[in-house]
């Protein structure tokens, strides 16, 4: 399927807990003209613990740059997990420009602020040590969560079961500092006077209206493996990895849509959020 934009954060690439395999699968269905990376799409806090880095994980970074070679506009949105390329704002690598934060202007004229998310977590921002004792305690339940799948697949249970994100869904603190998070990051987009704002950071993905302001959350590439996607008319749609495409294509109205914006004689349609996913500091 052709589309306008594709944003895409948290591939975490240098990880065993990255799905590579997936992306590499949505990455096929979905060609586009604008290609957003929205931050930690190499993680080098991992990598200072010990390098995975697969085959597949290799494919993913040579398909991003030969979109790039290939006329798309590749940006990269720098996030906590890959900070060092924030130094390189307005640089480009490999036809990949560095953009600390971007607006992007949709297909309808909405503007929508473009930012990885780890400016509105107070923990990472202000106790490092504690993020970082969080990412390796997330490693091990997306290790288990990977042993699970596989014996998953024998049962031959259907559907995609998270660990990371039941354990999250039943600790209200994890709920909390979600719903913390999206509150303050939707209140710096509204004193901007934008539209919306498309990040990352939290894994739990998103895709609502409130009030005026559009939150999306892209979710990652570890656990619930999705992105968002831009239609040709503006309007915005959550994918997951084993949604299939052509189911995406038909439908009428995708359930995890934003429409384009309204005209003066138009109702106004409500956004609908998605559930969270896992979440990782």
């Amino acid at each position: 399927m052709n589309v306008r934009s594709i944003f895409i954060s948290d591939v975490h690439l240098g990880t065993r807990g990255c799905q590579a395999e997936r992306l590499l699968d949505f990455l096929k269905d979905y060609e586009s003209d604008n290609l957003f990376l929205v931050g930690d799409i190499i993680d080098f806090w991992s990598m200072n613990r010990g390098i995975h880095w697969t085959p597949a994980q290799n494919t993913v970074v040579q398909k991003i740059l030969r979109r790039a070679r290939h006329g798309q506009q590749v940006m990269l949105i720098p996030g906590n997990h890959d900070e060092a390329m924030r130094e390189y704002d307005g640089v480009s690598f490999g036809d990949i420009l560095v953009r600390c934060e971007h607006i992007h202007v949709a297909a309808d004229g909405r503007r929508y602020l473009l930012l990885h998310g780890d400016e509105f977590d107070q923990v990472t921002r202000y106790h490092r040590w504690l993020a970082v004792i969080g990412d390796v305690g997330y490693n091990l339940l997306v290790r288990l969560n990977a042993s699970l799948s596989r014996l998953r697949r024998l049962l031959r249970r259907p559907g995609y079961w998270s660990l990371s994100g039941y354990a999250k869904s039943r600790v209200k603190r994890a709920v909390s500092f979600i719903f913390d998070f999206e509150d303050s990051v939707i209140r710096a987009v509204r004193e901007r006077g934008l539209d919306g704002v498309i990040c990352g950071h939290i894994h739990s993905a998103a895709l609502r209206r409130v009030d005026a302001v559009t939150y999306v959350n892209c979710g990652d590439w570890v656990d619930s493996c999705t992105g968002i996607v831009e239609h040709h008319d503006g309007r915005l749609e959550l994918i997951r990895a084993w949604q299939p495409v052509a189911a995406a294509a038909n439908a009428e109205a995708p359930p995890n849509t934003v429409p384009p914006a309204p005209t003066f004689d138009d109702v106004p349609q409500a956004g609908i959020a998605c559930t969270a996913e896992a979440l990782r500091l």
